[in-house]
C-alpha cells in the first residue's frame, strides 16, 4: 500500500508507464518518440556496498528510434544534493545499459518545479564539461483537468492532475470529475488510483471529500486503505453511529462542490438512519447543484 505522495507521484507511472511518454508529449511538448514498448527496471543503481543509491521509477522505452531509459524521481523539495546524485544517475545507467538516460522530475510543488528545471553543469565558465537538463512535471504544467469527458478520456492523465494539484482551490472540481472517471475503468485499476490520489492530498479537508467522493462510488472500499476507515466504523459499533458518518458525508460532499445547503436539508439528511437512503443522497450529491434535489424522486 502506498503511503506517501512521494511514492504515488512516481509509482504512478509504473502503473501505466506509457503515460509517461504521454505527459512528455502532451504537457512538455517534448517531441518523444512513440514507444512500441515500455517495461520497468531494478531500480537499484548500488555500485559499491556502502553507498547505496536508488532511483525512484526507472523504465526502458522501446521506439523506432532507439531504446531509452526513462528516470523518474518524485521530489517533495529543494534538494542541492540532488544535482549530484541525478548526473551520477544518468552516467551509471548509461554505462551499464548503452541507452540514452532521460530524467524526469515530478513534484506537486511550484517552487520546486522551477528549482528542478535548472540545467546542471559541470565544468568551468565557458565551457560545460557535463550538462544536464531535467524534464519536470509540476503544477505550473501538469493540466487541471475538471471536465468529466476530459478526465474518462484519459484518466491516468487525470490522476496526474488530481495528484499535482490536489491541494489548490480547484480541487474540488478535479476530484469530482475524476471521481465520475473511475466509473468508466476495471475496479482493481480504479482502486490503485484512488490509493495514489489519496497519499497525495496534503489537505485534510481535500482528503475526507475523495474519501466522501469515493464511498458514495464504492471503489473507497475495495480497496486494503479502507481497511482503517472500516476499523473506525468498528470501533463506533452501532447502526447510529455509521448512519451519522454518512450523513455527515453526504453534506461533506454538497459543501466542498459549493452547493448552498439549507437547515431544512440539513436536519433531514442527519435525522435519516436508512444506511440504504444515505447512500443514495450520496450518490446524487456527487452531481446535483441544487441540495433539495437530493430527494426530488421522494
Amino acid at each position: 500500500m502506498v503511503g506517501s505522495s512521494h511514492e504515488a507521484l512516481h509509482r504512478i507511472f509504473q502503473k501505466d508507464p506509457a503515460l509517461l511518454t504521454r505527459a512528455l508529449q502532451r504537457v512538455l511538448d517534448v517531441p518523444f518518440p512513440e514507444p512500441r514498448e515500455i517495461a520497468a527496471l531494478n531500480v537499484d543503481l548500488t555500485e559499491i556496498e556502502p553507498v547505496e543509491r536508488r532511483v525512484d521509477t526507472l523504465l526502458r522505452a522501446e521506439t523506432d528510434q532507439g531504446t531509452y531509459l526513462l528516470v523518474v524521481e518524485s521530489q517533495g523539495k529543494v534538494d542541492e544534493r540532488k544535482r549530484g546524485s541525478w548526473p551520477y544517475y544518468l552516467s551509471y545507467l548509461y554505462e551499464k545499459y548503452r541507452c540514452e538516460p532521460v530524467l524526469i522530475v515530478i513534484t506537486q510543488s511550484s517552487a520546486t518545479a522551477k528549482w528542478a528545471s535548472r540545467p546542471i553543469r559541470f565544468g568551468f565558465s565557458g565551457w560545460d564539461s557535463l550538462t544536464v537538463r531535467p524534464l519536470v512535471l509540476g503544477p505550473d504544467n501538469v493540466p487541471v483537468i475538471t471536465d468529466e469527458r476530459q478526465a474518462e478520456r484519459d484518466v491516468p492523465l487525470a490522476v496526474l492532475s488530481a495528484m499535482t494539484h490536489g491541494r489548490g482551490p480547484g480541487a474540488a472540481a478535479i476530484l469530482e470529475s475524476l471521481a465520475s472517471a473511475l466509473r468508466t475503468i476495471d475496479p482493481d485499476s480504479a482502486a490503485v488510483f484512488v490509493q495514489f490520489v489519496d497519499s497525495c492530498l496534503a489537505d485534510a479537508q481535500a482528503k475526507q471529500m475523495w474519501r466522501d467522493l469515493m464511498t458514495a462510488i464504492q471503489y473507497f472500499w475495495r480497496h486494503p486503505l479502507a481497511e482503517q476507515v472500516r476499523e473506525e466504523g468498528r470501533e463506533q459499533g452501532l447502526e447510529e453511529g455509521r448512519a451519522e458518518a454518512k450523513a455527515e458525508m453526504v453534506l461533506h460532499i454538497l459543501e466542498w462542490r459549493g452547493v448552498p445547503v439549507p437547515e431544512t436539508v440539513r436536519e433531514r439528511v442527519n435525522a435519516c438512519t436508512d444506511l440504504d437512503q444515505l447512500e443514495t443522497w450520496a450518490q446524487r450529491a456527487v452531481h446535483t447543484a441544487d441540495a433539495t434535489q437530493l430527494f426530488t424522486e421522494e
